[in-house]
């Protein structure tokens, strides 16, 4: 009758001390996930108190302490005279482009690699993934000279091909799991109604793996977006430049102006975090989808 009476007893009721147990996990969880956030957000918060400081408060107060006089017209400054609007203005578009040519043709690579038979597939995949071992900084000059001989220096035409060709060997990378997964009956039933190869891709295969492209865009788009070396080697005029080369117009030979450099660097990364709380579920999901169907 006591085993029977525990049995039939509540979840709570049979085990209080395991159910105190778990719920003094969870709590313990919760406070060291707040803990992390609040590790991560910190620097975000100093950008900003920095970014209302003049360079007398910069070097005269603690790091996150908070002006009396907090000094908006930073960011007044650094868009009417800095040239920040069109040092923007430079960088979406030009991660825009990268981020569209990028995921699209390492689609086109992945859909050709996965679902077509065709000699030297295996060879074409093995070169692609060969980029992912060659450092970026190693290929500055042959890029340099390349472009200098193509006329393509101070164009942003050399930003937009160098994001694209050390970006498509990750994203192939990442495409190539889910791509595996797919399933062909769907494919094989679309050929059967007639559809063509373009229809197939653009119709069927692209709609099918929205998610972890939403997770490969979020990728290029971080890495476009942050970009310094390559902007700054191949770019010389100003209405070429973007946001990460344009902070070093307030960096003088005998003075910087910090207040100033902190603005640009908050309109900078406002951007990126919009856009990943915006995608921050597709994010989620293109990952949870490749790791199970990988």
């Amino acid at each position: 009758m006591r085993t029977e009476a525990v049995i039939g007893a509540p979840p709570g009721r049979q085990y209080p001390g395991r159910l105190l147990l778990h719920k003094f996990g969870y709590t313990v969880m919760y406070i060291a996930l707040a803990a992390v956030a609040l590790v991560q957000i910190l620097p975000l918060v100093w950008l900003l108190i920095f970014s209302l400081k003049n360079n007398q408060e910069v070097f005269g107060m603690a790091p996150f302490a908070i002006p009396a006089h907090p000094h908006w017209s930073n960011y007044v400054t650094v868009w009417s005279s800095g040239n920040i609007g069109r040092y923007f203005v430079n960088s979406v578009w030009i991660t825009a482009v990268s981020l569209v040519c990028t995921v699209l043709l390492a689609s086109f690579v992945t859909f050709a690699v996965t679902r077509m038979k065709w000699k030297g597939s295996s060879l074409v995949l093995g070169l692609f993934m060969v980029g992912l071992m060659i450092p970026v900084h190693s290929t500055l000059i042959p890029l340099f000279s390349m472009f200098n001989k193509l006329h393509l220096t101070d164009n942003p035409l050399s930003i937009i091909l160098s994001y694209v060709a050390f970006n498509l060997p990750t994203t192939i990378m990442i495409l190539l799991g889910f791509y595996y997964a797919l399933p062909k009956e769907v494919e094989e039933a679309a050929i059967i109604d007639g559809c063509s190869v373009n229809i197939l891709f653009f119709r069927i295969v692209l709609p099918m793996t929205s998610s972890v492209l939403a997770t490969t865009a979020i990728i290029n788009m971080i890495y476009n977006w942050n970009e310094f070396i390559f902007v700054n080697t191949f770019i010389s005029s100003d209405k070429y430049k973007t946001l990460t080369v344009g902070v070093q117009n307030f960096i003088g030979q005998y003075t910087t102006d910090w207040g100033a450099i902190g603005a640009t660097l908050v309109i900078s990364i406002l951007p990126i975090l919009l856009v990943f709380v915006v995608m921050s579920e597709r994010i989620v999901e293109g990952i949870a989808a490749g790791s199970v169907k990988g």
